[in-house]
C-alpha cells in the first residue's frame, strides 16, 4: 500500500459521498413539492434536504486537493510542492467558507460568507476549463487522453452546479410566501417552476459525474 494507492480510495468514496448524497437530497426536494403534505412535513424535509446537502458539498470541496495529489502521486504531471499546497489551501478555505455558512445559516455573515464561495467556484470552473482545454488541444501537462478530458468535464461541472445556484436563488423568496401564505395555486406554482428549472441543471450534473467517473476507470482514451 502507498499514498496514492490511499488516494485513489478516498477519490472513489468522495465520488460515492457526492453522487450518492446528492441522489438523497434530490428525492428529499421531489417530496417536499408535493403539496399534499402538510406544511410542517415539508419543512422538515427541507430541514433534511439543507442538512443531506453537506456531504456531497464537502466532498465536491475535497475533490479539488485529492484529485491534484493523485495526479502529482501518480506521476501524471509533476506539480511543486507549493502548487500542491495551494490546492489543499483552496480545499480547506472552500471547506470553511461551506461549513460556516451553514452554521451561521439566515445570517448576514453567510450571505457574505456564500458570495466568497461563489466566486471561488468561479475560479475554479477557469481553472478546470482552462486546465483540461488546453490539455486537450495541446497535449501538454495531461495530454489529450482520459485525464485531460476528466479535468476538461470537472470544469464543466462547475459551471453546471453555478447554474444551479443561480437558478436556485429565486427559491428563497417563494417559499418564503409559501409559509406565509400557505398553500395555493400561485404560491404552489411560484415554487414548483423553480425547482423544475434547477432540476434540469440537477440532473445534467449526474451525468456528468457518471461520464467522468467512466473516463477515470475504464480510460477509454
Amino acid at each position: 500500500m502507498d499514498l496514492y494507492t490511499v488516494l485513489v480510495f478516498i477519490h472513489v468514496l468522495l465520488f460515492v459521498v457526492w453522487l450518492g448524497g446528492d441522489i438523497g437530497v434530490f428525492i428529499l426536494g421531489q417530496h417536499f413539492r408535493r403539496p399534499a403534505y402538510p406544511m410542517d412535513t415539508r419543512l422538515t424535509l427541507l430541514k433534511l434536504l439543507v442538512i443531506n446537502d453537506m456531504a456531497p458539498r464537502t466532498a465536491w470541496a475535497l475533490m479539488v486537493p485529492v484529485s491534484l495529489s493523485m495526479v502529482a502521486m501518480g506521476g501524471y504531471l509533476a506539480l511543486p510542492l507549493w502548487g500542491l499546497a495551494l490546492a489543499w489551501g483552496v480545499g480547506a478555505l472552500w471547506l470553511w467558507l461551506v461549513w460556516t455558512a451553514h452554521l451561521h445559516d439566515q445570517t448576514p455573515l453567510a450571505a457574505r460568507l456564500r458570495v466568497y464561495e461563489f466566486w471561488l467556484k468561479i475560479g475554479l470552473t477557469v481553472f478546470y476549463l482552462g486546465f483540461g482545454g488546453v490539455s486537450l488541444a495541446t497535449g501538454d501537462w495531461l495530454g489529450a487522453g482520459w485525464l485531460g478530458g476528466k479535468a476538461f468535464l470537472f470544469g464543466v461541472i462547475f459551471a453546471v452546479a453555478i447554474m444551479i445556484d443561480v437558478t436556485f436563488k429565486p427559491l428563497g423568496p417563494a417559499l418564503g410566501r409559501l409559509i406565509e401564505e400557505g398553500s395555493s395555486d400561485r404560491t404552489e406554482s411560484d415554487v414548483l417552476v423553480i425547482m423544475n428549472r434547477t432540476r434540469r441543471w440537477v440532473l445534467s450534473i449526474y451525468g456528468l459525474l457518471v461520464v467522468t467517473a467512466f473516463l477515470g476507470n475504464v480510460k477509454p482514451f
